[in-house]
């Protein structure tokens, strides 16, 4: 089973939310290399992005032009989101993703990601000018609406769809719940009646049994997993084996586990540098603890641990409960 963006086709229909500080492409590589028809980028702000603020481009140069990575933007006016869309698009990005989504304070009190939904004639117009910049696929990412009082997620998909979005991914809560309670998958259902695109549903997606019910209860054609990657970065094909007859996932245990841990923080020091790719490391390597039990004083010991070799040379112990694994 796959989605279909115009001409390309998106197989398996599972896909990785972006996550800032988590989706860089140390990180989209290993899930793509397990298995998941598409990959999201961190959001780039077009504004940053256009002036080349250190740190922005890179995000887009690295890794736009992987066959199944979608790089996403996120502004408030719509030159600079084309603009944005554009140079993306010619570094290699197959898909360009809007963000009207994003519920943190910084990038909503700057009239961007969900606040948009607040003003959908403004939202439309930036919706517009994406689409009207590019050759590739453009799609939307939003939440239900602002708040419980404001769902208005169906009429700003059906507007994007006539503007020629080609697909919407429905984050199953409202602006003003970030991310506590549950994410109301029945509520996406509204969206998928609402239009003849694809719609994805996301929010607390984290295992196949999950994906299940959010597939039941929104109708949607697919599922994104955020979080649930987080520690297992084979989610998304555990998923869509389970889901959709995908090939079933080998999940690395032992010293394949461990290894598979080693080469991700080599990545990341090679992509970021030593001292940043460690300090970005930590957030991994605790979620890679968490899923092995490692007892806690060896895990503060590794957090804190600057020396890359010394880190290496923990891991082992951290990771590898069973010791005969460990020969």
């Amino acid at each position: 089973m796959s989605l279909s963006l115009g001409s390309r086709q998106i197989a398996p229909p599972v896909l990785l939310a972006p996550l800032a500080g988590i989706t860089d492409l140390p990180f989209r590589r290993l899930v793509s290399g397990f298995g998941a028809g598409l990959v999201v980028s961190e959001m780039i702000a077009s504004g940053e992005f256009l002036t080349a603020r250190p740190g922005t481009r890179e995000k887009a140069e690295l890794g736009a032009g992987i066959e199944n990575t979608s790089v996403q933007i996120a502004g408030r006016e719509p030159g600079p989101m084309a603009e944005a869309a554009r140079q993306v698009a010619d570094m290699g990005a197959r898909v360009i993703d809007i963000n009207m989504g994003c519920p943190a304070k910084k990038v909503t009190g700057g009239w961007s990601g969900s606040a948009l939904m607040q003003v959908p004639d403004h939202a439309l117009r930036l919706i517009e000018a994406v689409v009207g910049a590019v050759d590739v696929p453009v799609t939307l990412k939003t939440r239900l609406g602002w708040d419980d009082d404001h769902r208005n997620a169906a009429d700003l998909a059906r507007r994007a769809e006539a503007a020629g979005v080609r697909m919407v991914v429905i984050h199953g809560r409202t602006r003003c719940q970030f991310y506590k309670g549950r994410a109301d998958w029945a509520a996406i259902r509204e969206v998928v009646e609402a239009v003849q695109i694809p719609v994805v549903a996301n929010g607390d997606i984290t295992d196949a049994a999950s994906a299940r019910q959010a597939l039941a209860q929104s109708g949607a054609a697919g599922v994104m997993v955020g979080r649930g990657a987080q520690g297992a970065p084979w989610r998304l094909a555990e998923i869509a084996a389970a889901l959709y007859g995908a090939p079933p996932v080998h999940i690395p245990e032992g010293r394949a586990f461990c290894d598979m841990v080693a080469d991700h923080y080599e990545a990341m020091l090679g992509f970021y540098g030593t001292t940043l790719g460690g300090r970005v490391a930590r957030k991994h390597l605790g979620w890679y603890m968490d899923r092995a039990g490692t007892p806690a004083a060896l895990r503060q010991r590794l957090l804190t641990e600057k020396d890359p070799r010394a880190v290496l040379q923990l891991l082992p112990d951290a990771l590898i409960r069973n010791r005969a694994e460990a020969a």
